[in-house]
């Protein structure tokens, strides 16, 4: 026999479903936005932006317990040449070939260069090693070469070594916004 219930009667066991319903959406979507933000990129810039156009000079943290990834995926860009000041407390690794030229010859176009492919850099905080003439510093600067849209960009970026816990995993670069001015990132006074 089928129950059914009159108009204005609720029986006590849809109460309960309703409060169990609202109670484990409510634990879902706190769960998932935890989730998302945990393995959100966190962090990006605009190509104008990490060129420092703005005025400001880009940074990038590095942790102990991961790597940090520089991305320029977003913005269709290809690594073109990469400069460490201090290597001693960063290691680096690239998706893809990367120029590596010595002494003398030292032309873009020639040897690797031509071949570099790489749009990711993966930096990575290690103990550090004593490397004679390097002063003891808190930071060093990372400089990158990229071309894409037939334009070659000079990146430069403050790595700052950190002992918290990571709060992101990749610093991606965009191509910069659609705007009427050829840089606009640069502020112009009136």
């Amino acid at each position: 026999m089928k129950h059914t219930n009159s108009p204005g009667e609720h029986p006590v066991y849809s109460h309960l479903f309703l409060l169990a319903s609202l109670t484990f959406s409510g634990a879902m979507l706190l769960l998932a936005g935890r989730a998302v933000a945990n393995n959100a990129v966190l962090r990006s810039m605009f190509s104008c932006q990490a060129q420092g156009l703005g005025g400001a000079l880009p940074t990038i943290n590095v942790w102990y317990q991961q790597g940090t990834n520089l991305s320029f995926l977003p913005s269709g860009e290809t690594i073109k040449k990469v400069w460490l000041n201090d290597p001693s407390q960063v290691t680096m690794d690239f998706d893809g070939p990367m120029c590596m030229q010595f002494g003398q010859e030292r032309n873009m176009n020639s040897g690797d260069c031509k071949n570099s492919a790489a749009n990711v850099i993966q930096l990575r905080r290690i103990q550090k090693i004593n490397i004679p003439g390097l002063p003891d510093i808190d930071n060093t600067l990372l400089t990158v070469i990229t071309e894409g849209q037939g334009k070659t960009k000079l990146y430069t970026f403050k790595i700052m070594y950190e002992e918290s816990n990571p709060d992101y995993h990749t610093l991606a670069i965009y191509a910069d916004p659609p705007s009427a001015s050829a840089t606009p990132c640069v502020r112009t006074s009136k």
